[in-house]
Order: C-alpha cells, then structure tokens, then sequence
C-alpha cells in the first residue's frame, strides 16, 4: 500500500521471487482496508504517508479487527526518525523499513515473515 505506482511495482519486483505470492495493490488507506477486508492477504506492506489515511490509522485498524490481527506488516516509508519507528512497532508493525530500500533487505524479511507462517523456512 503506496500511493505512488513506482513504488508500488518497485516493491512487487523485489518480491516476485517469493514461492507462490500474488499482489494486491493500493494507493490509499481506504483503498487498502476496502481490499483486505474482502480478501485477507498473507503479508502487508504499508506506507505510513498516504493521502487519505495514514499508515498508522491503517494499522490500527488492522490490529483491531480479528480476520486481519495477526497479518504481518512491513512498514516502509521515507520516515526515518525515531519517533515514527516507534509509534509503528508500538502499533503492530512487524518490522519498520525506511526509503530508500535494500531490495535485498524487503525480500529476506518478507520471507521471513511468510516462512514463520506456513511454518516452512525458505517459504
């Protein structure tokens, strides 16, 4: 969840290796809540700025709701500073990523959180 589509298919490039991950896209909060409350994804990575919604307000709302708790979510925004990281993981956040990335980084803790899922490491 990006609003900008550069970042968005930047994001899914890094990922594509993933075994059997598909993307949803969103380029706001409330695109993104519409989406997954249809259809629950396995893994979230979310912008904290976003036009209509910020990234904290999405993952409150995550967190509050009982088909969504427990997704992982990767925060990944160009907010650096120790304040927002916080507020973040104090959150819910699964791990806080700043802009701009190490695709290397995004892919291995993106696995990492989908491995502890399925329970299978290299997942």
């Amino acid at each position: 969840m990006d609003d900008s589509p550069t970042m968005r298919r930047m994001v899914a490039a890094c990922l594509r290796e993933l075994a059997s991950v598909s993307f949803e896209e969103a380029g706001s909060g409330l695109e993104a809540i519409e989406r997954l409350a249809l259809d629950p994804a396995n893994l979230i990575i979310l912008d904290l700025n976003m036009p209509d919604m910020h990234g904290l307000e999405v993952l409150g709302f995550l967190r509050k709701h009982q088909a969504l708790r427990s997704t992982p979510v990767i925060i990944l925004t160009t907010r650096g500073d120790e304040t927002s990281r916080a507020a973040a993981m104090s959150a819910g956040a699964s791990v806080y990523l700043t802009k701009p990335f190490e695709p290397q980084e995004l892919f291995e803790q993106a696995r990492k959180l989908l491995s502890t899922l399925e329970g299978s490491p290299g997942a």
